[in-house]
């Protein structure tokens, strides 16, 4: 399996009582369709899927495969905290017929990489369906090491590697040490240029649930060979993507939806809405990049 397009690991519209608001999620998925999104990532961080309890997430794989109604591709994040209920989360998006999954690093336990790599054989062993490993060692306080990768090559249903590191050198490592036996999915918003021009066809981006036709310009450019053109629409959006990065990623892509008339509330707490004060510059940037 080629992943290829802008994928959106699409915020979870709450109410005021931080109930999941699902009328407001088909608008947003229809939203996400119209502006050329190819993917969604159901259970990723951006979803806030650490303060779902385990009907919602449940309910919101559920919902997602019935609404979407074979419109994208879909990808299950199924991560957790313990190697039995990642494989139940694994488990149920096969069984409701997800497309693929993404497997991150377990929260907080810090595995080493011997560990780690026991993690994801079980993970990998226990579905058909294709896996892509995700390394974002700033949340998850553990590397998706080399050692990990080559202990992976032989099982066929692991196709790649979302990587968040922020670190470049580590994308051109994978890619020059494997070849084409991993796809390199970029997960590094402001780096996005930087892997198309290296061959990466795929974007899992936060920010694509209230820029995607942004991410999808750079992206779609890239893929028709066009680099110039690409980076011209990359730096219409790099601004706001540098604001989302330096703090308060989820309030602000939650924000950027509210200013698209998309009104998906507040995160769930402990997170709390954007700040005012923080508001009217990420406002101009924000707008600034939708009409550029």
């Amino acid at each position: 399996m080629e992943l290829q397009g802008v994928f959106a690991p699409v915020v979870t519209p709450f109410d005021k009582n931080e109930d999941i608001n699902y009328p407001v999620l088909e608008k947003l998925i229809d939203f996400l369709i119209e502006k050329g999104i190819t993917g969604f990532v159901p259970g990723g961080t951006t979803g806030e899927v650490y303060a779902y309890s385990d009907q919602e997430r449940y309910d919101i794989f559920k919902f997602f495969k019935e609404y979407s109604n074979n419109r994208v591709h879909l990808m299950a994040g199924v991560n957790s905290g313990a190697t039995r209920d990642v494989i139940k989360n694994a488990q149920l998006a096969s069984k409701l017929g997800y497309d693929s999954l993404m497997v991150a690093v377990p929260p907080y336990s810090r595995p080493n990489q011997q560990e780690l790599l026991s993690h994801f054989i079980d993970v990998v062993t226990s579905v058909e369906i294709p896996v892509l490993l995700y390394n974002f060692p700033w949340r998850a306080g553990t590397e998706v090491g080399m050692d990990v990768l080559d202990g992976l090559t032989n099982y066929k249903n692991v196709i790649g590697l979302k990587e968040a590191s922020g670190d470049f050198s580590r994308m051109l490592e994978i890619k020059f040490r494997y070849g084409d036996r991993y796809q390199v999915v970029c997960g590094s918003d402001d780096q996005a240029f930087d892997y198309f021009a290296w061959g990466t066809k795929c974007w899992i981006g936060g920010a694509a649930s209230c820029l995607p036709e942004q991410h999808v310009a750079v992206l779609n450019a890239a893929l028709k060979g066009d680099l110039v053109k690409a980076r011209q629409e990359m730096e219409k959006v790099m601004p706001t993507l540098k604001n989302m990065e330096s703090g308060s990623y989820t309030q602000k892509v939650k924000y950027g939806c509210e200013l698209r008339g998309l009104m998906v509330g507040a995160p769930r707490k402990p997170l709390l809405a954007l700040a005012e004060s923080e508001r009217p510059a990420f406002e101009a940037l924000f707008k600034k990049s939708i009409q550029a």
